[in-house]
């Protein structure tokens, strides 16, 4: 009788199991196809590269734009974030970022009017940060791809994220130390989104700090994240960083930013991402500039 209940029970379990079984294959075909994807959009470089303009905000000068590669929308990456996601899972991700920040250059310099090309502008290009110490990536090989095009190592601002997050900060701040003697700049991503980026702010010591749209979003009405902003704000002024606003989309958040001194700014009520590397529009009457040039005092010597 028990060896009949207990094979009845088994029985009854071979339901759930095979419902187990069917989830995990699903998934697993999901991840084959996804990485199929992944590889045809790199074979066959079938991203779509946008250029968002920067500007200085109380001059209203266009002063660098950032380069933003998107995949294009299919069932296996509804949204960007999903497929930078799964990129970054898989053991493609070094080859991936060589051929993004490849094209990057590449077709920021194909499609950069001969009036930008003569103004200097910067070009900020995301990077992982594990990838600029990767022991695969050959010494020289991005300043010999600016030479092939006619770019200078001091207009290209090397872009990191906090959600990439560092692990070994020393280590990767000698690592930052060679790209700076050759000339390039560094950027922090989403700076102000938690302790991680106000950590990274401290030792790597970036050129311009990028703050998150989050604390950007309806700023002029909330004192926290003023009191947040300045904090930054005076760390920038004492450490010599510029500080680049994000997600700048109303006349009211620009408005704010421009009062309290905040210098570089990037969002849809500045200019949105366009095919070609255009100027941006200040909506707010600008303030004259004064002083030193705009790119020129941004030193990569730290």
């Amino acid at each position: 009788m028990s060896k009949e209940w207990a094979l009845a029970q088994k029985i009854k379990q071979i339901p759930r199991y095979l419902q187990h079984l069917n989830v995990r294959l699903k998934g697993e075909l999901q991840e084959l196809g996804q990485l199929s994807a992944l590889l045809d959009i790199m074979n066959n470089e079938r991203l779509d590269t946008y250029f968002q303009p920067i500007l200085q905000l109380r001059s209203g000068i266009t002063v660098a734009h950032e380069v933003l590669n998107r995949p294009p929308s299919s069932v296996h990456f509804p949204t960007t974030e999903q497929f930078y996601e799964f990129a970054g899972r898989t053991d493609q991700m070094f080859r991936f970022e060589q051929n993004c920040r490849r094209m990057s250059l590449q077709r920021y310099m194909e499609r950069l009017s001969a009036e930008g090309r003569a103004s200097g502008t910067l070009v900020f290009v995301n990077v992982h940060p594990g990838m600029l110490n990767d022991s695969r990536h050959k010494s020289g090989e991005t300043l010999a791809l600016l030479q092939s095009l006619g770019l200078s190592p001091e207009r290209v601002v090397f872009e990191l994220t906090e959600r990439q997050a560092v692990q070994d900060y020393v280590g990767f701040e000698k690592v930052l130390s060679h790209y700076r003697e050759q000339g390039f700049r560094i950027a922090v991503d989403d700076a102000g989104s938690g302790y991680n980026s106000l950590k990274t702010l401290v030792y790597l010591k970036p050129e311009f700090i990028k703050l998150d749209k989050s604390l950007i979003r309806g700023i002029e009405c909330c004192r926290e994240q003023q009191e947040l902003l300045e904090l930054i704000r005076e760390y920038a002024a004492r450490s010599s960083t510029k500080v680049i606003a994000e997600g700048i989309e109303t006349a009211e958040e620009l408005k704010y930013l421009q009062r309290a001194g905040i210098e570089f700014g990037q969002g849809y009520a500045l200019g949105r991402p366009e095919q070609l590397p255009v100027q941006g529009r200040c909506p707010v009457e600008p303030i004259k500039a004064a002083g030193r040039g705009v790119y020129g005092y941004v030193s990569s010597n730290r």
